[in-house]
């Protein structure tokens, strides 16, 4: 890795870190970056899970008031994001490598899907207001987070756009306290699947540690001031770099 390929790889892990917390998605920003110098897919996607990690740790600390009075809520969608999570990153390393190939565009084109109605369901959140009449969420959510944490384990980008998602529909809450959760239960599918990768996968450490430093900085970045960036020019932004890696996918 060249010095200027490194900076690239840490500018992108600082712009996933921040899109992380305030989005979702980072993956599209730092997937494409690391298939662009060379590496394989399969390395690319276990050393940008493991890089992930400290971003989505310094966003949930930076979400911690919007996470008071969650711990039941926490406990149950977080045990069903766990176990997803080791089940997509057990199945990421089962599966041939050819088989992750060739599902990956698949599922950048559905991420960037749901980067695109985000607002919608935002704005439908925001409209629902009230509390839940199962505040620790109902076995549909739970049973919707496990799915997820599936998708998330095997890679993962845009699974927090499609956990809030699924907050907003079946619970009622505010958006920012379901946003905290989102980030706290996308940490713990990261997170899981990251240790697995340690011990069983290829992966490229130097690659990993730029994309931790940078999104560990990312994170805290979107915790604090993220609110204040243009949401449009952020998902634009996503949806074109999914689109190149996208392109790059198809033609490799």
């Amino acid at each position: 890795m060249t010095p200027w390929e490194g900076l690239a790889v840490f500018a992108a892990g600082a712009g996933a870190g921040t899109i992380n917390v305030i989005v979702g998605s980072g993956t599209l920003i730092t997937f494409p970056v690391l298939l662009a110098i060379g590496l394989p897919p399969v390395t690319a996607n276990v050393s940008n899970t493991l890089g992930l990690v400290p971003g989505s740790i310094s966003g949930a600390i930076g979400y911690r008031r919007e996470l008071a009075d969650q711990r039941g809520r926490l406990l149950r969608l977080g045990t069903a994001a766990l176990l997803g999570g080791l089940l997509g990153a057990v199945l990421l390393t089962r599966l041939p490598s050819g088989a992750f190939d060739a599902i990956v565009p698949g599922l950048i084109l559905l991420a960037l899907v749901l980067v695109v109605i985000q607002p919608r369901v935002a704005r439908a959140v925001a409209a629902r207001g009230g509390k839940a009449v199962d505040p620790n969420g109902s076995p549909a959510l739970v049973a919707g987070i496990f799915l997820t944490g599936i998708y998330g384990g095997y890679f993962g980008a845009a699974q927090g756009v499609l956990m809030l998602a699924l907050m907003g529909m079946l619970l009622r809450d505010d958006l920012q306290r379901m946003n905290a959760v989102k980030n706290v239960l996308a940490l713990i599918v990261n997170a899981v699947a990251a240790v697995f990768f340690m011990f069983t996968a290829s992966m490229d450490w130097l690659a990993a540690l730029l994309i931790a430093v940078g999104s560990a900085l990312g994170g805290l970045v979107g915790a604090k001031v993220g609110r204040r960036l243009p949401p449009v020019a952020l998902r634009t932004l996503i949806v074109v770099v999914g689109l190149a890696a996208v392109t790059k996918l198809l033609l490799d």
